[in-house]
């Protein structure tokens, strides 16, 4: 067992870190304040290979693995978390989606484009009245000669309105459940399909949240991803990947919260001394740094199973459900470290506190994560 980082991992570390110190940080109250999608800045991250990290060369992609992957959210996160979620749902979810289930057509049609950053990509599963339960999705799909007809919307589209393409999810067959699902390619301009309300947000304010409608959308059979009627069955698969990235945006999201807290507590002076020399504060620091540090090591086991080709349902959702959890652990106590000056936005904690809220929400929620590793658990071999 290896816990040291090869030296291409720590010059990639390096590399994404300079990359968010110099094109993100002194952006990230603007990007909030007024929340601007940072378009420039990701089709740079897309010329670096951030946006086609998991994808092999011959399509475009930098050809690493989720360790590497896991790595670059990771670095993005500290600076702004709404970056590395904008990066973390166009590789994991659309592009992967199209990775895992598509044609040969299919892949080189969009991967190459994706994964430099040319094109981005949403992908679109939750509907107002489904999310962790599929069988009340209300998209439907049906088909007309030789193509598909969409009607219906989702919302919660992470990239929602800067998508050049969409992966959707509709369902063809209510009678056959899970299995009455099927999964979409969508492009930008195709008649009948929109982009809907932008959603105003607590926290990942940079990062744009919306509806996606259909209205009797027409798409030809080859935009059909993955077999009929498999759409949702492939959906968990991919979130299974996409987990992991969560994990590692909220690893991410408390380390930028713990080093801006540790920073202050040297600085901050109360009764004649820095605040980081009485116990109550070195208590604070040392229950974050632990906590983050056994959340990074439970996504980065997940990372490496997934590279070795192992099945890593239960892995990736303990890592998702521990590490969003001590995340918001670690900002609240960042803020509480910081006093008053937490609760102002000229402290980057106020902005950690909010945007971390949704790494326990977005990709199945902590009490659906506990859910996936209780039926991992029960139907494994005692």
């Amino acid at each position: 067992m290896e816990f040291d980082f090869t030296p291409e991992q720590i010059q990639l570390r390096k590399s994404v870190r300079e990359f968010a110190e110099q094109e993100i940080r002194p952006h990230v109250l603007e990007w909030d304040e007024e929340g601007i999608f940072p378009l420039d800045a990701i089709k740079k991250a897309g010329e670096l290979g951030f946006l086609g990290a998991i994808f092999p060369e011959e399509l475009g992609g930098s050809g690493l693995g989720y360790i590497e992957y896991s790595i670059i959210i990771e670095e993005l996160a500290r600076i702004d978390p709404s970056v590395g979620l904008i990066v973390a749902a166009h590789n994991s979810l659309c592009t992967n989606h199209i990775f895992v289930a598509g044609t040969d057509d299919q892949q080189r049609k969009y991967i190459p484009k994706l994964a430099t950053g040319e094109w981005i990509g949403s992908w679109s599963l939750t509907e107002s009245e489904s999310g962790s339960d599929a069988a009340g999705m209300r998209t439907k799909a049906v088909k007309e000669g030789s193509c598909w007809v969409l009607n219906g919307s989702k919302v919660f589209t992470t990239n929602a309105g800067y998508a050049d393409v969409c992966v959707a999810m509709a369902v063809n067959d209510r009678a056959a459940s899970q299995h009455g699902v099927s999964a979409f390619i969508l492009e930008k301009g195709v008649p009948g399909f929109q982009f809907g309300k932008k959603e105003n947000k607590l926290g990942m304010r940079a990062s744009a949240t919306g509806e996606v409608i259909f209205t009797d959308c027409r798409v030809p059979e080859s935009q059909l991803l993955g077999k009929q009627g498999e759409g949702f069955v492939d959906s968990l698969r991919i979130l299974d990947g996409g987990r992991i990235s969560i994990a590692a945006l909220s690893v991410g999201t408390a380390q930028g919260a713990y080093e801006a807290a540790l920073k202050y507590s040297k600085q901050r002076k109360q009764f004649g001394r820095p605040i980081s020399e009485f116990q109550s504060i070195q208590n604070k620091l040392a229950d974050m740094a632990t906590e983050i540090d056994a959340a990074r090591l439970l996504t980065y086991r997940a990372g490496w199973m997934k590279d070795h080709g192992q099945r890593v349902t239960k892995e990736s959702s303990m890592a998702k459900l521990f590490a969003s959890e001590i995340a918001v652990r670690a900002t609240s106590e960042a803020v509480q470290i910081h006093g008053g000056n937490g609760f102002i936005k000229d402290y980057p904690v106020e902005k950690f506190y909010r945007d971390v809220k949704l790494c326990t929400i977005g990709e199945g929620t902590s009490e659906i994560q506990r859910l996936v590793i209780a039926r991992q658990l029960l139907k494994s071999d005692p």
